[in-house]
């Protein structure tokens, strides 16, 4: 007789078989094992030809020098060697290995070599070179020319500046008012297009307020250059003047 089997029973068995294999974790996520990665060398060791593998390297049977050590004998060796070297036709001491040129060997036992005096070097500190070419009194001789040759200038007064005109340094000293300041009475009409003629004729508000003062101002202005009576023609200001007196 067969019992009839249970909804839940059917369902579970489905479920199972669906379930994919779990991998084994010992083999990695798409890694051989180690032990098969192990085995894959070793076959390809045994299976490579002696004859791929390189020649030893062949044995020099030169004698090697003796190891410094730091001993007296190995030092004393190490600086026989180096004086060796530093001497006429050792290494480094013949033309071939100095670029062609022959060394100079500086030693006491070598001559001197010879001195160089093109013209135009002074022998100033060679006293026998010296001696032979000047003498106490010739050098006494020139010394004496030198001084006759000399011309003492003595200072003279300057000269009196009285007619060069006004003096715009003393006259901005003198007078204490600010720009703009009232102090004269100006009359007339259009005063200000008199005032942009007159000054038109000037570069320099120096030279308008020389001129200015020339033709009687600051009491007069026939001109026109000082319409506001301040005594300043032009626009020329003083007070740089005032200002360098301070400094």
């Amino acid at each position: 007789m067969i019992k009839p089997i249970s909804l839940v029973t059917v369902l579970g068995m489905a479920l199972s078989a669906c379930q994919p294999a779990i991998p084994d974790s010992g083999r990695g996520a798409g890694f051989d094992s180690f032990q098969t990665q192990q085995s894959r060398r070793d076959a390809a060791l045994a299976t490579t030809s002696q004859a791929a593998m390189p020649a030893p390297s062949a044995v020099n049977a030169t004698t090697l020098n003796a190891v410094d050590d730091g001993s007296a004998a190995s030092t004393a060796a190490e600086t026989a060697r180096v004086l060796d070297a530093t001497r006429p036709g050792g290494l480094g001491n013949d033309a071939m290995t100095n670029s062609g040129v022959e060394p100079l060997n500086a030693s006491p036992a070598n001559a001197a070599p010879p001195v160089l005096n093109t013209e135009g070097i002074s022998q100033e500190n060679n006293f026998d070179a010296v001696a032979g070419e000047r003498s106490i009194e010739g050098d006494a001789a020139r010394i004496a020319a030198n001084r006759a040759q000399y011309r003492v200038v003595q200072p003279e007064a300057l000269p009196d500046r009285s007619d060069a005109g006004p003096n715009i340094v003393s006259y901005a000293l003198q007078n204490k008012h600010s720009v703009g300041t009232s102090i004269y009475t100006r009359r007339g009409f259009n005063k200000e297009r008199k005032f942009v003629r007159a000054c038109a004729e000037y570069s320099h508000p120096d030279q308008a307020q020389i001129a200015f003062l020339s033709a009687g101002g600051p009491e007069r202005d026939r001109a026109g250059m000082d319409p506001d009576g301040d005594g300043y023609a032009c626009s020329w200001d003083p007070s740089p003047y005032r200002r360098a007196l301070q400094g």
